[in-house]
């Protein structure tokens, strides 16, 4: 996973020596031997696979003396493997032993796979070094069942305040929220990490029943609803907004999931003291951040980084717009920074999975994470992009596109008259560009011209707008028509356009200008 260097081929000359030795104590015993610390970075680096949620980090620390790293806000992801996983992080699970027997999973109590267990110590020490050497910017933490959700958090916590306070590690870290663990614990772990996120899994609760008896949809949402609560409540301890502004949530809403408290804070007046609205959050602080050590603080706020979570996606049946549905309910009950989409990969032979062998549904996963950005930045509603009588995105096309398409009579859009939602729901204009068009407006008429400097994507804008009246090519705006020109279908369309009967066809090269 990680670049040969002096700290792994230490432990490669560990595991060539040691080798005879663990072979003949286990003959003579009958006893497993401890596994090296290599060879469980092998397992549970390979077992953090299907986790899926790394992205930037989102929060800003610069370094500071004494301490070990910074954080920031412009990405700690910088490169990807082959299968997805980020490579700039130690991504790892704490244990793949698991009490649980969800079908979906590789390391279900009923497989047959190797196991292994990192204690703190170790984590801490393989995420120094792989930081001292570069390979590294942050952690990423995630882990199976350990006997029971509290056992198994509190061994999270304890890893998290060693590499805190021992080792005055100042880096990112995105650490995984066991439901059903004690919200000490879960309040514990937000002040320690960066992001912190609950993995959903299943969008629905039949889903669950059906692939993950062992849980409850109920044991997800309330740690999720936790989260977000601490987090809003230390905002509006900061004087800030309780909500990202994106998130869509009105006081209505933040009063239905955390009741008083927000009065609670608001009478405080801002102290700026993160969870002293509580005895017991004060507590939970003096215990991780105690008198001699109190600098570890560093006025962290819960979770700076916000929430997140994951969804499996193709292991059931559930539609697209099932799942976009359920994206946006997240968003908007609990503030998720995040919804991350995982195609399913067949590792387990059972009926009510997909066969092994069976392609994982990347495209699929493509589009749903296009459709997640229009819900959270372009001003867009889940059942404006799919409906019941067509509840999966075009395979083709983008979402956006595909909305357009359907949606033919809200276009040509004029550029120099649209209001920014107006131009936010024209395929190749983005927030970055829908805000240049603006500010020139104030100078000057747009035109084409101005729109190519300004790096709109007008092989997908130009079927939808005009420039003073004016399209960039006569274009009849008619689905078929622009759906073909959309995905370069080299076919001939035919166009209705008044009483007249037009065919379109794709220029060539070769066969237009007889080009040898």
């Amino acid at each position: 996973m990680f670049a040969k260097g002096s700290f792994m081929i230490e432990y490669d000359k560990k595991e060539n020596l040691l080798n005879i030795n663990q072979q003949n104590h286990t003959i003579a015993t009958g006893i497993q031997p401890e596994k090296s610390l290599a060879k469980k970075l092998e397992i549970l680096s390979d077992a953090a696979k299907y986790d899926v949620a790394c992205t930037s980090s989102g929060v800003d620390r610069a370094g500071k003396k004494g301490y070990l790293g910074n954080s920031c806000a412009a990405g700690v992801c910088h490169s990807f493997a082959a299968d997805g996983r980020c490579i700039s992080l130690l991504k790892i699970l704490m244990t793949n032993h698991c009490i649980y027997d969800c079908k979906y999973c590789k390391n279900r109590k009923s497989n047959d796979v190797e196991r292994a267990t990192f204690s703190p110590q170790e984590i801490c020490t393989l995420t120094i070094e792989f930081y001292k050497r570069n390979y590294i910017e942050g952690l990423f933490l995630s882990s199976g069942i350990l006997k029971n959700p509290d056992y198994t958090m509190e061994k999270i916590v304890e890893t998290l305040r060693l590499l805190r306070g021992e080792y005055r590690f100042n880096g990112y870290i995105h650490v995984k929220a066991i439901p059903g663990a004690s919200k000490e614990l879960l309040y514990s772990a937000g002040l320690l990490a960066d992001r912190i996120s609950v993995n959903m899994e299943l969008p629905t609760q039949d889903s669950l029943k059906k692939l993950a008896p062992n849980k409850q949809m109920t044991n997800i949402i309330r740690p999720m609803n936790q989260i977000s609560g601490t987090i809003a409540m230390h905002r509006l301890s900061a004087d800030k907004a309780a909500r990202m502004e994106r998130a869509g949530i009105n006081d209505r809403l933040i009063h239905s999931i955390w009741g008083d408290a927000r009065q609670e804070i608001g009478a405080q007046g801002g102290s700026g003291q993160p969870g002293r609205s509580g005895h017991l959050m004060g507590e939970i602080e003096s215990f991780l951040f105690p008198a001699d050590k109190k600098d570890l603080h560093m006025g962290r706020s819960f979770a700076p980084a916000g929430q997140s979570t994951q969804m499996i996606i193709g292991a059931t049946d559930e539609t697209d717009l099932e799942l976009i549905r359920t994206t946006q309910s997240l968003y908007r009950s609990f503030d998720l920074k995040r919804v991350f989409y995982s195609g399913y990969i067949p590792v387990n032979e059972d009926a009510m999975l997909p066969a092994i062998g069976t392609p994982v549904p990347l495209l699929r996963e493509h589009r749903l994470y296009q459709a997640d950005w229009l819900l959270r930045y372009y001003g867009f509603f889940a059942d404006e992009l799919l409906s019941e009588e067509h509840p999966f995105f075009d395979d083709a096309i983008d979402p956006k596109c595909n909305w357009a398409l359907n949606h033919l009579e809200e276009f040509p859009v004029e550029i120099n008259t649209a209001s920014c939602e107006k131009l936010l729901r024209v395929p190749g204009i983005g927030p970055t560009g829908a805000k240049k068009i603006l500010n020139a407006r104030r100078y000057r008429s747009v035109d084409f011209e101005m729109l190519k400097k300004m790096r709109i994507t007008l092989k997908r804008a130009q079927y939808f707008i005009t420039c003073n009246g004016k399209m960039l090519y006569h274009t009849p705006i008619e689905h078929r028509f622009i759906r073909n020109r959309l995905i370069d279908v080299e076919d001939v369309s035919t166009a209705q356009i008044g009483e007249k009967t037009v065919q379109f066809q794709q220029m060539n090269l070769f066969t237009d200008y007889h080009v040898s």
